[in-house]
């Protein structure tokens, strides 16, 4: 038994796990800096295989233990193929502004990544034990919860990474004290996530609470492509990056929750691997598109600050236009009767398991 009775402590599970990540990913980006610093630059690759192994180690232990009933097969065609098509795309945008937005091999590789998904979705909808099943999309908001899922993480990781590039090649920060300068906007996550997310769903509902957080981290996106060239980290990076931060904790958790509760019971596992999923494309194809365009507009010249300044503000506009949109789309798609009475059968269907 993983959750109780009440659907809400499955909202509290989440909130800890919203939790967990921008705390470790503030971990990573502020010992990273530390090692940067003071050892040097490729021990940031190195330090992750303890981590991993120790995790490894400790899973087991630390996980539960789940009912394996009959085992099924492991679709290798449909892994290679979305694996193949969603690298393939980002691969596309990055090389873009090198080679040319109507080059052979932007269109190529575009082409190749169109192709490769194609045979994914024709492998899905024939097996008889896809990765993925296809119709699990028509799930009412299930699909809606993925999209919103989808643009926020593309919304919210080119923001987090232009934030540190900004921090360190215009303001002049070097590793380890930029790392710090993100401390304040993990700690209002961590709290909006545990503190004031599972509260403010309970009081609004879940769409209310998916569209105002986008509105809201699109509205410090906005602030953030206000930085100046001359700027300082406490006029132009901290009001408006605790705006932003304030818009993640709102939306991540009861967007994921939607996904995964609105699932059928034995779908649950399926259900939360699409949504991370979800995100975690999401944040790969919009950080590619954002540094195409950040690059397109003076990102790449080193030591020329206006420039630098000029393509990092653009990149911040165009993640507050990501995150608008998925708002736009999160009120008109997701139906509130439903996004709150299947939290009842996530917590029942983790509870079963």
């Amino acid at each position: 038994m993983l959750f109780g009775s009440d659907p809400r402590e499955l909202t509290k599970a989440l909130a800890l796990y919203g939790a967990a990540a921008p705390a470790g990913g503030t971990a990573g980006v502020f010992l990273g800096g530390v090692i940067t610093e003071y050892v040097s630059w490729p021990w940031v690759f190195y330090i992750n295989i303890p981590i991993a192994a120790i995790a490894l180690a400790a899973a087991p232990a630390l996980m539960p233990a789940g009912g394996l009933g009959a085992r099924g097969a492991v679709d290798v065609v449909g892994a290679l193929t979305v694996t193949g098509g969603l690298g393939a795309a980002v691969y596309a945008i990055v090389r873009a502004p090198e080679v040319g937005w109507g080059s052979v091999e932007t269109w190529g590789v575009l082409a190749g990544a169109v192709v490769l998904l194609g045979i994914f979705l024709a492998v899905q909808a024939s097996r008889r034990e896809p990765l993925m099943r296809l119709s699990i999309f028509r799930t009412p908001n299930l699909g809606a919860a993925n999209l919103a899922q989808l643009l926020l993480g593309g919304a919210w990781i080119p923001m987090w990474f232009f934030l540190n590039l900004y921090l360190q090649q215009v303001l002049g920060y070097s590793a380890f004290p930029s790392g710090a300068a993100l401390l304040p906007m993990t700690i209002l996550i961590m709290i909006g996530m545990i503190a004031l997310a599972p509260r403010a769903i309970n009081r609004f509902g879940p769409k209310a609470m998916i569209v105002t957080g986008l509105v809201v981290l699109a509205a410090g996106m906005g602030w953030l492509s206000l930085i100046r060239p001359d700027g300082n980290f406490w006029v132009d990076v901290l009001p408006a990056s605790l705006v932003a931060a304030l818009g993640m904790s709102l939306a991540f958790i009861p967007s994921l929750g939607t996904a995964i509760s609105s699932a059928r019971p034995e779908e649950g596992g399926l259900a939360a691997g699409i949504v991370n999923t979800s995100y975690q494309v999401g944040s790969a194809l919009g950080l590619a598109a954002m540094t195409a365009v950040a690059a397109s507009y003076g990102a790449d010249q080193l030591g020329d600050m206006a420039a630098l300044t000029d393509g990092f503000s653009l990149a911040f506009l165009g993640a507050g236009l990501i995150a608008l949109v998925g708002a736009v789309i999160a009120a008109v798609t997701l139906r509130t009767r439903q996004v709150e009475e299947p939290v009842t059968t996530g917590a029942s269907a983790a509870k079963q398991s």
